[in-house]
């Protein structure tokens, strides 16, 4: 992992004094910093994609409900993860039938910005070629001792 995108990791709770929208941009920043990703705004709503598939949703405030995040997680450990998150949901349109969750950004019980940047990180390896997670692996230094 590069210098820059463990800076990203790290940061604000949702509920600390930062508050949901600051951790939505450090999440933002994050998926962006992926090999391959990109910003784009189907639907008016703001998604990043890497080659024109969508790895995670960053929803906006509307009303009093906070900003939320929607990625897709396959692995059983982080799906449940993230459904015990409160506020946590499959997401709708029949998506969640295929590992997608979406989890408010705000609340008692939000998730770091770090566990976010995990999640984001999950959706995009189950997302992307191969040949595009490579390139992400080979960013990362070995691990000690080899």
């Amino acid at each position: 992992m590069t210098k820059q995108r463990a800076a990203q990791r790290a940061g604000p709770s949702a509920g600390s004094p930062a508050g949901p929208r600051a951790v939505r941009e450090r999440v933002r920043e994050f998926a962006l910093a992926l090999p391959g990703a990109w910003e784009d705004f189907p639907w008016e709503q703001c998604v990043v994609k890497v080659h024109r598939k969508i790895f995670v949703f960053l929803d906006r405030e509307e009303g009093d409900s906070p900003p939320g995040i929607t990625v897709k997680l396959t692995g059983p450990e982080a799906h449940a993860h993230a459904m015990a998150v409160p506020g946590a949901v499959p997401t709708g349109y029949g998506l969640g039938r295929a590992g997608w969750v979406t989890v408010p950004l705000g609340g008692p019980g939000a998730p770091p910005a770090e566990l976010l940047c995990d999640w984001v990180e999950e959706s995009y390896r189950t997302v992307a070629p191969k040949r595009t997670v490579a390139l992400l692996d080979a960013e990362r230094p070995p691990p000690p001792g080899t």
